[in-house]
């Protein structure tokens, strides 16, 4: 399923929403510039790409010694479908959350969902044998965005390109039964590769980490709650 957009109208502009995607977006630009630049190491030939993403994405090994990471690694991503992806769903669902609550708790809000999810998947690839691996995207954040939308606009329907045998097809879809089973997907993942977590790949225990977090820090931040 692919959210074209929620039908759930903001009251406000989502400034800082939006400033999160170009900042992000400016900088995987950046970052595609360096793939075809190519240095000599002491390990052979390398793109700057690679050296930009072992200097600020997230090593959980490296964790103590880099903490800046923790940051960065928000604003980093690996690929074109990985900072669309990030970038869209971010897009449909964040300009709410925003506008819940406020310019300046919504920037906590998504830093702190960063690094929760950023926390989980480092604990989880130490614990699995691994962690020497790059972690980096805005995903963790996303999810925790995407926990806080669960909380306060269950009922919010979602416009969805859902594929229905051979064909795709514009449903809307509660957001309870949207997010609820994007959040399956991912702690099925999580759970399946968990012995494999630290060596690479797709950060399930990021997403999961982040939407807990998102879910749960946003019943504390919120200035009112829907019933």
């Amino acid at each position: 399923m692919i959210p074209i957009r929620d039908i759930n109208p903001s009251r406000t502009f989502p400034v800082v929403n939006i400033t999160i995607i170009v900042i992000s977006s400016i900088i995987w630009l950046y970052e595609w510039k360096l793939t075809g630049v190519k240095v000599i190491t002491l390990e052979g030939y390398i793109s700057k790409f690679e050296i930009f993403i072992r200097q600020y994405g997230l090593v959980p090994s490296e964790i103590l010694s880099k903490p800046y990471t923790l940051f960065t690694h928000m604003f980093l991503h690996g690929g074109w479908f990985h900072v669309i992806g990030n970038m869209w769903f971010l897009w449909v669902f964040g300009d709410n959350i925003e506008d819940r609550l406020g310019k300046i708790r919504y920037v906590y809000f998504y830093i702190i969902t960063g690094l929760s999810a950023a926390l989980t998947q480092t604990v989880i690839s130490l614990l699995m044998g691994g962690g020497n691996v790059p972690m980096v995207g805005a995903s963790g954040a996303v999810s925790g965005v995407l926990g806080a939308y669960l909380r306060l606009y269950p009922h919010a329907r979602v416009l969805s390109l859902v594929p229905i045998f051979f064909f795709m097809t514009f449903v809307e879809i509660p957001a309870l039964i949207f997010i609820g089973l994007w959040f399956l997907i991912q702690l099925v993942n999580g759970v399946l590769t968990l012995p494999v977590a630290g060596l690479g790949g797709v950060a399930w225990w990021a997403h999961i980490g982040g939407f807990v977090a998102g879910y749960l820090l946003v019943g504390r931040m919120v200035r009112r709650r829907y019933y």
